[in-house]
């Protein structure tokens, strides 16, 4: 996985476009192909490009050839990574948990707490603080992602943007619907062994039944998909107040086609291609385990209360 992840930064295949540059379509339909080929190097993938992304709109150091970057946000229950001022210098000390590439990346963004709030700093990997935590992904599922919790010994960090900065720039819900790409490219690797399976020989009825289910399903969620986009590059600012709603209901709605997709191939096609068809099994749990970071109910309340007390759809 290193090999093809360096190979893809090195070719500049994931130079992409910028969100709302008038071709986010674009992007996310490299992000969904890519996922389709290998949920695990998309991502790899889907980090660098939205650190790219985000480097770019906050202003931050200069990404040189070759340099694979990841974005290190998630603040699961626990001790946070913290981060302290000596002056103009910051340092950051502690553990982060769910690091993808943590031993592939040369770089990343990662979210820290100081005394004013939450910020995002880039560390450089090779620092001899640095080190990945062996043995802190259990997981089968998308356990070639590399991720690992990585624990840092007083690293010299740089702020990128201002407190809070990170999650309050109109990007971060764009970035959310590249992630929410990224699962339906890995639905779509799922759904491929159905669709083997009726190129081999006539399906019985359930089966056919099953994959005419998932075919309206992925098409429904790449028509939202694709809206999604014509939006975004619409309002890439948010200046209409749209982001957040949008993002919510794309992840959800990309969440629940993935989940359905995973139930209708499995019953049609039984516990043969789990148990003899290793890439077909490896997708199945890949795709599992990616969805749930998705935020589930909380991000349908959170929905739900904007609808409800927020004046509505955007």
């Amino acid at each position: 996985m290193a090999e093809q992840f360096v190979g893809l930064v090195e070719s500049s295949a994931l130079d992409l476009p910028r969100p709302g540059s008038g071709r986010t379509g674009e992007r996310f339909r490299e992000l969904k192909d890519l996922a389709r080929r290998d949920l695990c190097l998309a991502r790899l993938a889907e980090g660098h490009v939205d650190a790219l992304a985000i480097l770019e709109e906050l202003g931050g150091p200069t990404v040189y050839p070759g340099e694979r970057w990841g974005v290190w946000a998630a603040h699961p229950p626990g001790p946070a990574l913290q981060a302290v001022s000596g002056g103009a210098d910051w340092r950051v000390r502690g553990v982060k948990q769910y690091c993808s590439g943590a031993r592939i990346c040369t770089h990343a963004l990662v979210t820290a707490d100081t005394g004013q709030g939450r910020r995002l700093f880039a560390v450089h990997l090779a620092d001899r603080g640095v080190a990945a935590v062996p043995g802190t992904w259990k997981a089968v599922g998308m356990a070639a992602s590399d991720t690992l919790d990585v624990a840092f010994h007083d690293v010299p960090a740089e702020p990128v943007g201002e407190v809070d900065g990170y999650v309050q720039r109109p990007g971060f819900q764009h970035g959310g619907v590249g992630v929410a790409a990224c699962w339906l490219g890995g639905a779509q690797a799922v759904a491929d062994t159905l669709l083997d399976e009726a190129g081999k020989h006539p399906l019985d009825e359930h089966a056919a039944a099953h994959l005419g289910q998932v075919d309206v399903l992925l098409h429904a969620a790449e028509v939202v998909l694709d809206r999604a986009a014509e939006e975004i590059d619409d309002d890439s600012l948010d200046r209409r107040g749209g982001a957040r709603v949008r993002g919510l209901r794309v992840r959800a709605l990309v969440e629940k086609v993935c989940t359905e997709v995973l139930h209708h191939v499995g019953r049609a096609t039984g516990a043969g291609p789990l148990c003899r068809d290793a890439a077909h099994a490896r997708a199945v749990a890949d795709l599992t385990v990616y969805l749930r970071q998705h935020h589930a109910e909380r991000s349908d309340a959170e929905l739900g209360g904007l609808l409800a007390y927020g004046g509505g759809a955007k």
